[in-house]
């Protein structure tokens, strides 16, 4: 299993975590808050299972190796992690996950990093969630991101380091986060941005005392006994916070120059409250001809230091990539000992593609689908229309905003698909429709324009068959829809724009979810987790494809939950594009359940790798797929929802 690990960087809040912390000691003092992101450099590993030892081999970006084994052992770990250096972050994390876990032991080889040590990007923090994410991976410990994070930070903390609470942010990867912390507790919000934005980090290639930072700021706290105390606690509280939360309603506007204007201003504030505490490493003469310089500032929008500030780190807000490259090439030039990072942050991008899988046989609905497909069988809808149900299921996307269809097709039906949704009615047909039906018409053709029929030239299971919409989807998130599933909502928003609601909410994968009693499990996917918002929005923290009575009571039932009662998979999903690389993995490697190629322990996968979120749609779903359930839809469909 690989895994990739990013650097953190605080755009604005730099000292706010250990700051907010003292408000257990004064609670006068204002919550801290910090808007971060990650670095698009960070530490590459492969990872497996081992049955008792901790092995980490590392290639760092200074050019060091690091190579070194030590038992799973309480006492050992603990020891190697309160010596200090490089190892001791994975011995210290290892520790702690021993103590919570029952768990073996883990090979990491971080074949590549190429993120700066030391130079407040959080090197020491990504080590660490990459051995608590290793663990919970390859032992499937079903820790969510937030508690990798926790683990991340215990491990850290088992050091001699010191870490702010901000640090293993890192664990949220490429989406920007604002933490607040009030004494010992945090929050997490995750962002999302509406277009890119362009930074560039400059390594100064100088060098700063943390330590002494650190240590001058934390005599100002928790309460003040002169001026310059009461200058850093007004700067480290009510102007931090305003500046960082002002950072963020721009980040998510988009607004790169008001990003820009706010740097600026921040670093004029820091300079004048923080300074006077530790002159000797805050003064940073480096970081501060660089922020002047005038030969890039036609290019920046804005600039300051990171971290615990000093002649570390600087970070500059730039209008596009040209000016990214550009400013890198006259800073290395111009000052050959400092080093220029690119990094994104990357919009969400739209979930504008739906796939509907179509190439089933409709073995229980034999003998009809030996005449017609069932995608093809017919309803009458809210209206009092008849349509086939692939035609349902195609409007019930429409209504979420879907702006193109895939439909996954057996080869020999492609002509059936294509005859219905692209090809107008014969000219004496179309006469003998009423006006209102000839306009339906011309509607049905406007859809088949939004439509693509796709092909699975073999039936290899519901997995394969999603597999076949890869090269159509590209690297887009997707909303997949089931083809023998009809939804009925209960509120004016469509099933399916509830649930790509709830994606652009979290910015991850989310599955729909509809309470089902226990009797009917062994037919349908079924997921556990915690509830973020009670019977509405749950951490998935596992999902498995029919699961017998015993093993959903042991192992799948959700707190605040009947006994009997359990979460099943609606029928929609909103998808980013990886989970067509397990698809992919699982079909390369021939790997068969119940001798075809499943979604369910792909989708499994996906929640290791990146999280998804599940949602408790506020509605029905009609399964078209068995005599008994098509008869009683036909019965209930037309009167369901609103």
């Amino acid at each position: 299993m690989k895994i990739f690990v990013p650097g953190r960087l605080c755009l604005f809040g730099e000292h706010s975590d250990w700051a907010g912390g003292y408000r257990c000691v004064n609670p006068e003092l204002e919550k801290g808050y910090a808007l971060i992101t990650s670095t698009n450099q960070g530490l590459y590993a492969e990872v497996k299972p081992h049955p008792s030892q901790l092995i980490l081999r590392a290639s760092l970006s200074d050019g060091t190796y690091q190579n070194s084994t030590l038992p799973m052992d309480r006492e050992a770990l603990l020891a190697q992690a309160e010596t200090g250096g490089f190892f001791s972050y994975a011995a210290g994390v290892a520790y702690q996950v021993l103590i919570h876990y029952a768990v073996g032991g883990i090979e990491i080889d971080n074949y590549r990093t190429d993120l700066p040590v030391k130079k407040g990007l959080a090197s020491s923090a990504a080590l660490c969630v990459l051995v608590a994410r290793a663990f919970n991976r390859l032992y499937d410990l079903k820790m969510t991101i937030r508690e990798e994070m926790e683990m991340a930070y215990l491990g850290e903390i088992t050091t001699p380091s010191r870490c702010g609470r901000m640090d293993q942010a890192c664990a949220y990867g490429n989406r920007p986060i604002l933490m607040s912390f009030d004494g010992e507790g945090i929050d997490v919000t995750e962002l999302s941005v509406p277009k890119n934005l362009f930074f560039v980090i400059v390594d100064l290639g100088a060098g700063k005392d943390t330590q002494e930072i650190l240590n001058q700021l934390n005599q100002c706290y928790p309460f003040v006994v002169n001026e310059v105390q009461q200058n850093v606690q007004h700067y480290l509280g009510s102007v931090s916070s305003q500046l960082t939360q002002e950072a963020v309603k721009a980040l998510q506007r988009g607004d790169a120059e008001q990003i820009g204007v706010l740097m600026k201003q921040a670093q004029t504030e820091f300079d004048k409250y923080l300074i006077p505490a530790c002159p000797s490493q805050l003064t940073a003469p480096i970081l501060h001809e660089l922020l002047n310089y005038e030969p890039i500032q036609p290019y920046i929008l804005g600039g300051k230091g990171v971290g615990s500030q000093g002649d570390g780190t600087a970070q500059f807000i730039v209008k596009d990539e040209d000016n990214q490259q550009k400013i890198i090439e006259i800073i290395e030039r111009d000052f050959p000992q400092m080093q220029g990072l690119k990094l994104t942050i990357n919009a969400e991008k739209k979930v504008r593609k739906a796939v509907i899988p179509a190439a089933g046989f409709g073995t229980r609905l034999f003998p009809a689908t030996k005449g017609v497909k069932k995608e093809l069988f017919p309803i009458i809808d809210r209206d009092g229309r008849a349509k086939p149900v692939i035609m349902v299921i195609v409007e019930e996307a429409m209504s979420a905003g879907i702006e193109e269809i895939g439909i996954v097709a057996q080869k020999g039906d492609r002509a059936l698909f294509e005859d219905f949704f692209k090809t107008p009615p014969s000219e004496e047909l179309f006469k003998k429709l009423s006006p209102e039906n000839q306009e339906y018409s011309q509607y049905l053709q406007d859809l088949g324009n939004r439509i693509t029929i796709l092909t699975q030239e073999e039936q290899e299971g519901y997995g394969h068959a999603v597999y076949c919409a890869k090269e159509w989807v590209k690297d887009e998130p997707f909303l997949l829809m089931l083809g023998d599933h009809l939804y009925a909502s209960d509120t004016e928003s469509s099933c399916a724009r509830q649930v790509l609601d709830v994606y652009e909410q979290v910015g991850q994968s989310v599955v729909g979810l509809s309470v089902m009693p226990e009797a009917i499990l062994h037919k349908v996917g079924c997921v556990t987790g915690f509830w973020q918002e009670s019977d509405s929005i749950l951490s998935v923290t596992q999902i498995y494809e029919k699961p017998d009575i015993e093993y959903a009571r042991s192992h799948l039932h959700v707190e605040g939950m009947a006994d009997d009662l359990f979460l099943g998979l609606f029928g929609i999903y909103a998808l980013k594009p990886k989970i067509f690389d397990f698809l992919e993995e699982h079909i390369s490697q021939n790997f068969r359940e119940r001798g075809e190629f499943q979604l369910t322990s792909c989708l499994d996968r996906l929640r290791q790798e990146e999280g998804i979120t599940g949602y408790l749609v506020k509605g029905q779903y009609f399964d078209m797929g068995m005599p008994e359930f098509y008869r009683q839809t036909m019965i209930d469909f037309r009167n369901a929802g609103q």
